[in-house]
C-alpha cells in the first residue's frame, strides 16, 4: 500500500510517498520525492509510482514470456499446436463459463466439445452457450476484423443467440446490478458515450503505447466496467482481453473459477476507487504465474 510519509531536516518539511516491495524473501522499500507540498494531483503520482514499480519487476518477465512462447510455438509441430490450443479453448471455455454461473464441469464441457455429448440433468442453456463459446474462440483468433462495437455486438449474438436471444447482441436500455458487488453499472443514457470513449481510448493505444499484457488487461476492465449488455459482459470482456493478447503474440490467459474470488476483488476494487492499476497489478501478476514454463525457454 502506498502511504504519504513526512519529514522534518532542518526544520523544513519535506514529503515523500513510500511502498513496500517484496523481493523474494526481503521486504525492500521505495520512495518517491513529491516535495515541501502534496501535489493537488496526488492520487494520479501514486498511480504512476505504482505503475513505475510493477513495470520494472514485472515487465522484463513478461518479454520472457513472449520470447519463450513464441519459441515453442516455432519448434511445435502443427498438430501438436492445434491439440494445445483446443486443449486451452476447453479450459478457458469451461472457466469462462462457470465463473458466470454454469452448471457444466470440465469433463463435461470438454466431452460436449469434442465429441458433441449433451450432458444429462444439467441445463441446456449452459451446453448451448459452452457450445457457442467454442465457435466464438475460434472466430475470435480467425478474424481481421478490429476491435468495434459492432463486431461485440456481433460475438455477443452468437454467443446468446440459442440461448437468450431476447438479449443477443442488444444493448441494455436497463439498469443492471452486479449480484455480490457494491460496484453499480452505468445508468443505460452512460452506456452509448462511454463505449465510443472507450473505442476511442483503444485505437489511441492499441499499436505500442501501453504494454500489451497491460493493454489487455485495461480493454478486460474498461469494457466490463461499462456493462453494456444484460448478461455476458464478463465473457465477452475476457474474449476481447485475449484478442489483444493473441495480436500482441503473447500467450493467452485463462482466469481459473477456483481464483474467480480474488479476481472479481481486484475488478471491484478497480472499479470502486477508480484505480485501474489495481487491475492491472492483479493480471500482471496472475499472468506471470500462469505461464512461468516459458520462462523457462531460453532464445
Amino acid at each position: 500500500m502506498v502511504s504519504v510519509r513526512r519529514r522534518t531536516i532542518g526544520g523544513r518539511t519535506y514529503y515523500y510517498l513510500i511502498h513496500s516491495v517484496r523481493e523474494n524473501d526481503r521486504v525492500e522499500p521505495r520512495e518517491l520525492y513529491l516535495g515541501k507540498k502534496i501535489p493537488k494531483n496526488i492520487e494520479e503520482v501514486k498511480h504512476k509510482f505504482i505503475h513505475d514499480i510493477y513495470a520494472e519487476k514485472w515487465y522484463p518477465l513478461l518479454e520472457k514470456i513472449k520470447a519463450g512462447y513464441s519459441k515453442e510455438q516455432r519448434t511445435t509441430p502443427p498438430s501438436a499446436r492445434k491439440k494445445e490450443l483446443e486443449d486451452f479453448m476447453i479450459k478457458f471455455t469451461y472457466h469462462t463459463q462457470r465463473i458466470e454461473g454454469s452448471m457444466l464441469s470440465l469433463r463435461e464441457t470438454a466431452f460436449l466439445l469434442q465429441d458433441g455429448i449433451t450432458p444429462k440433468n444439467k441445463p441446456l442453456e449452459d451446453a448451448l452457450e459452452a457450445q457457442a463459446h467454442k465457435e466464438m474462440f475460434y472466430e475470435m483468433l480467425e478474424t481481421k476484423k478490429d476491435l468495434s462495437l459492432s463486431l461485440l455486438q456481433e460475438w455477443h449474438y452468437k454467443l446468446f443467440k440459442d440461448s437468450k436471444p431476447d438479449i443477443a447482441g442488444i444493448i441494455r436500455k436497463r439498469q443492471v446490478y452486479i449480484s455480490a458487488s457494491k460496484y453499480v453499472p452505468p445508468s443505460p443514457v452512460e452506456v452509448f458515450p462511454m463505449l465510443m470513449d472507450f473505442f476511442r481510448w483503444y485505437n489511441r493505444n492499441k499499436n505500442g503505447r501501453i504494454h500489451p499484457v497491460e493493454l489487455a488487461a485495461l480493454v478486460h476492465l474498461k469494457f466490463v466496467t461499462i456493462h453494456p449488455f444484460h448478461d455476458g459482459n464478463g465473457r465477452i470482456s475476457r474474449l476481447v482481453m485475449n484478442l489483444v493478447l493473441d495480436r500482441k503474440g503473447y500467450p493467452m490467459f485463462n482466469v481459473p473459477y477456483e481464483g474467480r474470488i480474488s479476481y472479481y476483488s481486484a475488478l471491484e476494487r478497480s472499479q470502486l476507487s477508480e484505480t485501474e492499476s489495481i487491475f492491472v497489478n492483479w493480471m500482471v501478476r496472475n499472468y506471470v504465474k500462469q505461464h512461468t514454463s516459458y520462462l523457462k525457454i531460453t532464445q
